[in-house]
C-alpha cells in the first residue's frame, strides 16, 4: 500500500488543490492531506477552519475503490511528520517554472533530512495552473466572482 502526505497551509483550498489530490490518489493508495499550521505565512483562515474546508470539500469528492483520503493538521518538521505516518512520499505541486526553484530546494533538503521520504511533483491542469490562494484572497477582497476557483463554502467565508 503506498501512503502520500499532500502538505500545504491550503489558505484557502483552491479547485487547483483538488486537482492535485485527485491526481495524487491515481498515484497512491492512501493520501493525508496536512494542513500545515505555519504562522510564517499569515494565513486568513485558522487551522480548524483551513482542516475544516478541506474536509467539506474531501467529503463531496468521489473516492475510487480501494483509495482513501484524511485530512489532518501538523506543525513541525514536514519529514518528521512524514516519517510518523509511516508515509514514503511527499506530494508537492508545481503551477509554473517559478515554483519550481523553491520546491527542488525544499525536496533535496527533506531528502538530506530523510533519505527514504521521496518527493513527487504533480502539475494541476493548466486551467488551474494560474491559480494561487493568495490571488483568490485579493480577488475576493477585491469583489471579484471567485466561484470558478473555490468551493461554496470557500466563497461564502471569503465573502464574510
Amino acid at each position: 500500500m503506498k501512503k502520500g502526505v499532500y502538505p500545504g497551509t491550503f489558505d484557502p483550498i483552491t479547485y487547483g488543490h483538488i486537482d492535485l489530490i485527485k491526481r495524487a490518489l491515481e498515484i497512491v493508495d492512501e493520501l493525508i492531506v496536512a494542513v500545515a499550521h505555519n504562522p510564517a505565512k499569515n494565513p486568513k483562515f485558522s487551522i480548524q477552519e483551513r482542516v475544516d474546508f478541506v474536509k467539506e470539500t474531501l467529503n463531496e469528492m468521489d473516492v475510487s475503490e480501494g483509495k482513501s483520503v484524511r485530512v489532518e493538521s501538523f506543525d513541525g518538521l514536514l519529514v518528521n511528520y512524514v516519517e510518523s505516518l509511516q508515509a514514503k512520499i511527499i506530494i508537492r505541486g508545481i503551477r509554473a517554472f517559478s515554483d519550481f526553484e523553491n520546491e527542488f530546494q525544499m525536496a533535496l533538503t527533506n531528502r538530506k533530512f530523510n533519505p527514504s521520504i521521496e518527493t513527487i511533483f504533480l502539475m494541476p491542469n493548466e486551467s488551474y495552473s494560474y491559480i494561487s490562494s493568495n490571488i483568490i484572497k485579493e480577488a475576493a477582497r477585491l469583489g471579484a466572482d471567485i466561484s470558478p476557483y473555490v468551493p461554496a463554502a470557500v466563497q461564502k467565508k471569503l465573502k464574510n
